[in-house]
């Protein structure tokens, strides 16, 4: 008998023993085959579980898995058991496959995966996406899930999670991302995005630049999908923040409500009426959250990685900003919170991201930049990256070994006080919080 870990890593070693286009250089994506009917085939084979419990469906390009994130946590404090498929994960792969917030076991996903190896064996050219999405949606129907927040992996028209018919659907911030595969052109990226608007179901859209709008209400009006806008249908205001938490107050309607978050950052007060919102549309298709769960699963929801403040003097940030337009939020967050310090930056980046257009934002909070490169095979060479910084005026350094880029930011801001942030990307961001795990647990 194997032990429930080694189980694990040969689950693990299956799952990517197939195409993963997450590992998959951007010039590889473009080449992809995506379409759903694989998708569905194999879901008729396990019975289509994801037809057995209510969804919200979340697409964008930021916020996604914060809405998805605060939405799961307001509906489990209304008493729902509630489903939550997210990705990528940051330390574990069971991260993405959640019920009430605890991640799947290791022994469960070793038994969901020797339970739909045999469907998988009878459709070709099957993904690992599309496996561990199928194995979330079988999980939930497992857990007699009331109800599940899902989030799109890539896109939305073609991704593997359009699958299910949702209650309610939702778009968040549209912004320039995965070009290669979705298009060059905010026209382009709205109308895959809006692929997951379904005929005749509720969609929630987020504050959109007039480009990516215009697409989003012109879908919606085909498939006579009613809509609520943030920002006009449900208004929102920041009320006050501090390193703990922050309020806001949402209006929609005869709804005026107060919400406090433990998330940080002037975004998350839209991420949050986003949420809000979609709470509130579930009550026209039966689900009625009261605001009170709402109030109570929104001040308890845990969300790593995002502006998160591991320890505040000097400061220690991880985030997950890894392209133009969450940089600049990077930098209004910064400016909120740590007004006038500057920051030493660990930082990496796939090799399809707008790396000058990320430094652009961030340039002027940098006292340096320690360039690194996670164990993935999308993380683009450090040299690269020296060129970029170079250009931008950033005073920088490559420390090929992340772990060894936090031990100099840390050593460094011990002289002078200066930030140390993780950003760039989640990979890195990743190996960032495993090795401040790892000296927090060793007592350095």
């Amino acid at each position: 008998m194997l032990n429930v870990e080694t189980s694990y890593n040969l689950a693990l070693d299956y799952l990517y023993s197939f195409v993963d286009y997450s590992l998959k250089h951007s010039s590889e994506l473009a080449k992809a085959d995506f379409n759903l009917d694989r998708m569905r085939d194999l879901m008729v084979e396990l019975g289509n579980p994801q037809d057995q419990y209510p969804i919200i469906h979340v697409a964008g390009t930021k916020g996604k898995g914060s809405v998805c994130a605060l939405a799961a946590s307001g509906l489990q404090a209304a008493g729902l058991r509630v489903g939550l498929y997210t990705s990528p994960h940051l330390l574990d792969y069971v991260e993405r496959i959640q019920v009430n917030m605890e991640p799947i076991s290791h022994a469960d996903l070793v038994e969901l995966v020797e339970k739909v190896k045999p469907a998988v064996a009878r459709i070709p050219k099957l993904t690992t996406f599309e496996i561990t999405t199928a194995i979330g949606l079988l999980y939930f129907a497992m857990k007699k899930v009331d109800a599940a927040v899902i989030e799109v992996g890539l896109g939305g028209r073609l991704d593997a999670t359009n699958v299910v018919l949702p209650k309610t659907s939702v778009i968040t911030s549209l912004s320039y991302d995965h070009m290669a595969v979705l298009g060059n052109t905010l026209e382009k990226i709205a109308t895959e995005k809006a692929g997951i608007i379904k005929p005749g179901v509720p969609v929630v859209i987020a504050p959109q630049k007039q480009e990516s709008l215009a697409v989003l209400l012109r879908i919606a009006g085909e498939r006579k999908a009613n809509y609520t806008l943030v920002g006009r249908d449900v208004t929102f205001e920041p009320l006050f923040h501090s390193l703990d938490s922050q309020s806001l107050r949402v209006v929609a309607n005869e709804e005026d409500l107060r919400l406090t978050i433990p998330l940080l950052g002037a975004h998350q007060v839209e991420n949050t009426a986003v949420a809000a919102a979609a709470l509130w549309t579930l009550r026209g298709q039966g689900i009625a959250i009261p605001d009170v769960c709402i109030q109570q699963g929104f001040a308890a929801v845990k969300w790593p990685a995002r502006f998160e403040v591991v320890r505040r003097e000097p400061a220690v940030i991880f985030d997950s900003a890894h392209n133009q337009d969450s940089f600049a939020r990077l930098r209004q967050a910064l400016d909120d919170y740590f007004p006038g310090k500057l920051v030493y930056l660990i930082f990496g980046a796939s090799e399809d991201k707008n790396i000058p257009g990320m430094f652009e934002e961030i340039r002027l909070k940098i006292r340096r930049m320690f360039i690194t490169k996670a164990n993935h095979p999308r993380a683009l060479e450090p040299a690269k990256i020296h060129e970029f910084a170079a250009r931008a005026g950033i005073p920088c350094e490559i420390i090929p070994s992340v772990k060894s880029a936090l031990a100099r930011g840390l050593e460094m801001s011990k002289k002078d006080g200066s930030i140390v942030l993780s950003a760039g990307s989640m990979f890195v961001t990743a190996e960032v919080m495993a090795a401040w795990n790892d000296n927090v647990e060793s007592g350095e």
